[in-house]
C-alpha cells in the first residue's frame, strides 16, 4: 500500500500539529515496513532547525513545485481544483494532518481535526484564521472518507457541531516521547538552572503564549498567592508567541519586573524534561485543548499537574492531577497553595502521574492509525 502524507506542519511548525505529524510518522513507518509513505510539503520556509523525513527504504519525501502559499491560495481562497495527486503521484491513502483537505482525484482520503476551538472559543482565536477554518473544515470533515479526531471530547463534538457520523469518525490519542522521563541526574539538573537562572523552587507553565491558554487568570490567580504569602515558589513559562499575545505580554512583564514571574520564551524541545523535572508543580489553565501534550509530557517526567477541568483534558490527566474550574481564579489558587505546601499529596501525584502517562505511546497511535489506513485503503 501507498500513504501519501501531508508533512507540511512536520517542516513548519516546531510544536503543537508539526509534533503530532513527526511523531505519529516516526512510530508508523517502522511498524509497517510494507507500506511506503511518500511526505510531501511546500518547500518554503522551513525552520533553520526543520526536521528531515525518517530514513527508512519505505519512505521516500517530496517537495512540491508548487509553493504552501500558492496552493493555499488556488485551493482555499480561488478553490481551484488543482488535486494534490497531480502533484504527488497516485496513492492508496492521502493523510492530511492538519485539518484540512485539499482536492484529491483518487484515493481515500483522512483529514485529522485536532479541535475546534475556532467554533468554541472564537474569541481566542485570530480572525483570519477563525474565518478560513469555519468555511473549510465543515467542507473538509464532510467530504474526506474518514476523520480523526485527538480525544474523545472533540470527536464528540465534531459529531455535535459538524455532523459528522459517528462511523466516520475515530480518537487517535497523541502519545509521549520517551525523552520525557524523570531526570535525576544533578549535573543535568545543575546545568539547566545555570543555563536559564532557575535557581529558586518554582511551578511551570508550558505552552503558547495566547488567549486560550487562560494565563491572564493564572498570573491573577498566581498573584492572590503571592499576596497571602502562601507560596515562595516563582512561576516560571515557556513558550512561544502565538497571536492575540500582546495583553498577556503586558501583565507577564509587569509581574517579571516585580521578580516573581520569569518567562523563558519557546524552549528547545530537548531542554523540556530537565524543566518538567526541575519544577515542583505544573500548571495549565487552558480554555480549550484538543489533546493538552503539556501536561502529559510532564506527568511522564513525574510531575504532579494542576489543570483546568475542561474539553479533553480530563481525558488525558484523569485521578493523576488536580483539577479545576478554568474560569475560577480563587480556586486555582487554592489548588496551587495547596499542593505547594503538601509534599506527600505531591509524591502521590507524581506516582499516579507516571503510571497515567504509560498508556499514551506514539506506538499505540501509530497502530491505531495504521489501521484506518488498511480499512479504508482497501489492503
Amino acid at each position: 500500500m501507498r500513504v501519501a502524507i501531508d508533512y507540511a506542519a512536520a517542516v513548519h511548525q516546531g510544536a503543537g500539529v508539526g509534533r503530532f505529524v513527526r511523531s505519529l510518522v516516526d512510530a508508523m513507518v517502522p511498524l509497517d515496513p510494507d507500506t511506503h509513505f511518500l511526505l510531501f510539503y511546500g518547500p518554503e520556509g522551513a525552520r533553520k532547525d526543520a526536521p528531515t523525513a525518517p530514513r527508512a527504504p519505505n519512505v521516500s519525501s517530496r517537495p512540491l513545485w508548487l509553493s504552501q502559499r500558492t496552493l493555499n491560495v488556488l485551493w482555499y481562497k480561488l478553490g481551484v481544483p488543482v488535486p494534490v495527486d497531480a502533484l504527488t503521484g497516485p496513492a492508496d491513502v492521502f493523510h492530511f494532518p492538519d485539518f484540512v483537505l485539499p482536492p484529491v482525484r483518487r484515493g481515500a482520503t483522512v483529514v485529522t481535526v485536532h479541535d475546534l476551538s475556532f467554533l468554541l472559543v472564537p474569541e481566542c482565536a485570530d480572525e483570519r484564521l477563525r474565518a478560513h477554518l469555519e468555511r473549510i473544515v465543515p467542507i473538509s470533515v464532510r467530504q474526506a472518507d474518514y476523520v480523526t479526531a485527538d480525544s474523545e471530547n472533540t470527536r464528540n463534538d465534531l459529531m455535535t457541531l459538524l455532523d459528522v457520523p459517528p462511523e466516520r469518525v475515530e480518537v487517535v490519542y497523541s502519545g509521549v516521547d520517551r525523552r520525557f522521563r524523570p531526570i535525576e541526574d544533578e549535573v543535568i539538573l545543575e546545568t539547566a538552572r545555570r543555563k536559564y537562572g532557575l535557581h529558586f523552587p518554582f511551578m511551570l507553565y508550558v505552552g503558547t503564549i495566547e488567549p486560550r491558554k487562560n494565563l491572564r487568570r493564572l498570573l491573577q490567580a498566581y498573584t492572590i498567592l503571592r499576596q497571602q504569602r502562601r507560596a515562595r515558589h516563582k512561576l516560571v513559562l515557556a513558550g512561544g508567541l502565538g497571536w492575540l499575545y500582546e495583553d498577556i505580554l503586558q501583565d507577564v512583564e509587569e509581574l517579571v519586573a516585580e521578580q516573581e514571574v520569569v518567562y523563558l520564551g519557546r524552549i528547545p524541545d530537548d531542554d523540556l524534561p530537565v524543566l518538567y523535572s526541575l519544577c515542583d508543580v505544573f500548571v495549565f489553565p487552558s480554555l480549550y485543548e484538543g489533546f493538552g501534550l503539556p501536561p502529559l509530557e510532564a506527568m511522564a517526567c513525574g510531575t504532579p499537574v494542576i489543570c483546568s477541568n475542561s474539553s479533553s483534558l480530563p481525558e488525558v490527566v484523569g485521578d493523576a492531577g488536580i483539577l479545576v474550574s478554568a474560569e475560577d481564579v480563587d480556586g486555582l489558587a487554592d489548588a496551587m497553595g495547596a499542593l505547594l505546601n503538601d509534599p506527600d499529596r505531591r509524591a502521590m501525584l507524581a506516582q499516579r502521574a507516571l503510571e497515567r502517562a504509560h498508556r499514551f505511546t506514539w506506538e499505540a497511535a501509530a497502530e491505531r492509525m495504521l489501521n484506518i489506513y488498511h480499512r479504508i485503503g482497501g489492503d
